[in-house]
């Protein structure tokens, strides 16, 4: 027995060292990882980018030392940032498919229902077919256009609003006005009207956006319990989009309601189904072709996206053109000569008057390049192995597409940080995807499908404060002394609010409401 027991001690440890001989002799295929910055144990490049507080320009510094592709360690998490056009369009189009998943951190899916919403869910037929419920139901150019009553109501409203502060003499927060806008005006399109709820959604929708906007430690360190135990980020954000589930189940709840019973505003008064009115019919109608129901569950996280990206963005960048235009005064003059002879005679712009405007275009472009409303764009997740500019790219790793610093590259932008909207003159650079110079709102398959809201939203009410009012600054702030610091983090607003004082040019006429 002894003799069959050590036999059986030796074999193993032949077996053992066979197995180890073989380990250090069989060469193990090495990736061709693009280059990055020197790592440090455990944090790998954390350190390169907390050296200021926007993370895009980190990103921009690091990639003119090491390519236009560069490779990142943050924590656990193998990242990709690309920053050039070429790479972009790898990305975004050659690629399309393999780079079709989000990247969803354990505070992103807190507020994005698990994933189960359309911005952050896998790529699959789920996902297709609520993204055409989205592109063919809710933001179609009939449905868009069909709102034009509630915006030209809105922007009417105010400008009244405007006016009075003007004969004030007093400054107006203009920043904070403009988001009461957006916000009155996305909540019309999406509800009817005005919610009762809606100060309550926005301030835990805003809460939740600053605890997501950075780089979380429990994200960036997934495997391990202790630092997950120890991030506050993923239980403050589950609060927030808990009152934001409560606050939506009443809305849904009531619009139900409202519609059962013939009293939905938005049909009413324009002819036309709010957002979540489509949703419900939906619904009802059992039409969708989803593997899934579209019950109330999935509405909620369709809504949630709606409200998140159609609010923050369209605000942000019509703060931002107004921000720019009062630090240029002669861009100002001429997009007011535009208007103001355009509308002479009026007291009153519809959007059908907008079609002749093309300067007030080339500055809503120019602002989009300059203070790019997503620098990063939405991370996305490698699914399938793939190459990039003839680097390999491993399944999992996170890709950013750093598109602040393309739009600010000199080797495709003259002057990249002058505010000229002249530079789209005669220039068949657009938003929608194709230009890997200027993807504001990404491109592919997960490009923003809300673009023509979006800018439906800001071209109205910009096109207005631009023909009623005159602008200055308080006194003893001189152009050049109007704060453009973005807000940390992974977003791009403004940082300080924007304090101007309205002259009113031409009267504005009451609003009918």
């Amino acid at each position: 027995m002894e003799g069959m027991a050590l036999l059986v001690v030796s074999v193993s440890m032949l077996l053992v060292v066979l197995s180890t001989l073989k380990s250090l002799l069989v060469t193990k295929p090495k990736h061709n990882l693009p280059p990055g910055p020197w790592r440090l144990p455990v944090i790998g490049n954390l350190h390169h980018l907390i050296t200021g507080p926007n993370i895009q320009r980190a990103m921009c510094r690091l990639s003119q030392k090491h390519g236009a592709i560069m490779a990142l360690q943050l924590g656990e998490l193998p990242v990709m940032v690309v920053s050039s056009p070429q790479a972009a369009q790898e990305v975004m189009k050659t690629h399309d498919v393999a780079f079709s998943d989000r990247h969803v951190s354990a505070s992103s899916s807190a507020l994005s229902f698990g994933g189960n919403d359309v911005a952050f869910a896998p790529y699959g037929e789920r996902w297709r077919q609520l993204r055409k419920i989205c592109t063919i139901e809710l933001l179609s150019a009939a449905r868009v256009l069909s709102f034009r009553h509630i915006r030209e109501e809105e922007v009417s409203r105010f400008m009244e609003n405007l006016a009075v502060s003007a004969g004030t003499g007093v400054a107006v927060n203009l920043s904070k006005m403009i988001s009461r806008l957006i916000i009155d005006t996305f909540v019309r399109e999406s509800i009817g009207s005005r919610c009762r709820y809606q100060d309550e959604y926005l301030n835990a929708l805003d809460t939740a956006f600053r605890q997501t906007s950075g780089l979380n430690i429990g994200d960036l360190f997934p495997s391990s319990r202790l630092l997950k135990a120890l991030d506050m980020a993923p239980r403050k954000v589950l609060a927030c989009r808990n009152r934001i589930q409560r606050i939506l189940e009443q809305i849904i709840q009531e619009t139900k309601e409202a519609v059962d019973s013939g009293n939905d505003q938005v049909a009413t008064r324009t002819g036309s189904e709010g957002l979540l009115g489509v949703l419900l019919r939906l619904q009802k109608e059992c039409s969708t072709p989803i593997p899934i129901p579209l019950d109330d569950d999935t509405i909620m996280a369709v809504m949630f996206d709606m409200f998140a990206a159609g609010t923050e963005t369209s605000s942000s960048t019509l703060i931002w053109c107004m921000t720019e235009l009062v630090r240029n005064p002669e861009t100002m003059a001429k997009a007011q000569a535009e208007v103001r002879e355009a509308f002479k005679g009026k007291n009153t712009i519809t959007e059908d008057d907008l079609k002749g405007l093309s300067y007030l275009k080339l500055v809503i472009k120019e602002s989009l390049r300059l203070r790019t409303p997503a620098p990063l764009l939405s991370p996305r997740k490698c699914r399938e192995p793939c190459q990039v500019m003839g680097y390999d790219i491993p399944k999992g790793t996170v890709m950013f597409v750093n598109m602040w610093a393309i739009c600010r590259d000199p080797r495709y932008w003259d002057d990249p940080e002058e505010f000229k909207p002249e530079r789209f003159e005669n220039s068949d650079l657009d938003y929608k995807g194709t230009n890997y110079e200027f993807l504001p709102f990404g491109a592919g398959r997960r490009i923003c499908p809300g673009i023509n809201l979006g800018v439906r939203n800001i071209e109205l009410a910009l096109a207005s404060l631009l023909y009623h009012f005159d602008w200055k600054l308080p006194e003893g702030v001189e152009a050049e002394d109007v704060d453009v610091r973005e807000a940390a983090g992974l977003g791009a607003h403004k940082k300080t609010s924007l304090l101007v004082h309205p002259v009113t040019r031409i009267p504005p006429a009451p609003a009918n409401m």
